[in-house]
């Protein structure tokens, strides 16, 4: 009997060491997995930024567009270097806006294939429309922000200069820091709807809950645009804030429709 029962708890622990070995190696190997994906998104990022750089006259020039739609072929004095290295932080700018647009959807791609495996159906049903809509945010509020908002902050500090009789001269590093600022800021702020709308469908938030919520919104998107936008003039604010609210009436139209479904 003595026998018996030392071969039994030896099995016990067998087994308990072979479930312990096999969460290790779970763990491990989702940490590998981690680390695999981080590596990729930064190659992604690093090649897109390389290619930027191969081609950063063209870049450049197409960075150009606001600033001189802005000002105009009779106003616009140009940009100026401001230290002998300043260059180097104008093309470090550059090549960071341009790889930054041309990674993301790789990016993207590589975050999900990450975190799908630990995904229900639900969650799973979720994820592939939820990265397009991400993109497809992303990328009208940078393009929103590169035609509208930024030639619009730009002729707002030219008509403030011009009324105080300033020279304008901006700065390259100035100026690329605005545009990467306003573009990808503006392009992460369109994210929201895609936000409340996980939030609904997981059921954190509820319909009701946000037309409670809608006459704050617009106080809300309001300190959004004034963190966002550098000018503290009102036009530039609502030209940021009414999209933003457009786009929160269409979440709320698209929260209803999610809602009867779970339902």
């Amino acid at each position: 009997m003595s026998n018996l029962e030392n071969d039994d708890e030896l099995n016990e622990l067998q087994d308990l060491d072979d479930s312990t070995s096999e969460e290790e190696m779970g763990v491990i190997d989702h940490l590998s997995d981690l680390r695999a994906t981080i590596i990729r998104c930064i190659l992604s990022l690093v090649f897109g930024c390389a290619v930027v750089m191969t081609f950063l006259k063209y870049f450049a020039s197409i960075l150009n567009w606001p600033l001189k739609y802005a000002l105009g072929e009779e106003a616009t004095h140009g940009l100026i270097t401001t230290g002998p290295m300043s260059v180097f932080s104008v093309i470090l700018q550059v090549s960071f806006l341009g790889g930054v647009s041309l990674s993301l959807p790789f990016i993207l791609y590589f975050v999900a294939r990450f975190i799908m495996p630990g995904l229900n159906k639900k969650e799973l049903d979720l994820l592939k429309p939820g990265c397009i809509l991400a993109f497809i945010l992303f990328m009208v509020g940078l393009i929103f922000s590169y035609f509208t908002l930024v030639p619009a902050s730009l002729k707002a500090s030219l008509f403030f200069n011009e009324l105080f009789g300033f020279q304008v001269y901006w700065s390259a590093e100035r100026y690329y820091g605005l545009l990467l600022w306003m573009t990808v800021g503006v392009g992460l702020s369109f994210e929201f709807p895609l936000i409340v709308l996980i939030l609904v469908y997981i059921g954190i938030v509820n319909v009701e809950q946000l037309k409670t919520f809608r006459p704050y919104s617009i106080g809300v998107f309001l300190i959004v645009a004034a963190v966002i936008t550098p000018t503290t003039d009102p036009f530039t604010f609502l030209l940021l804030a009414v999209p933003m609210s457009i786009l929160y009436e269409v979440a709320l139209l698209l929260a209803k429709r999610i809602s009867k479904k779970i339902v």
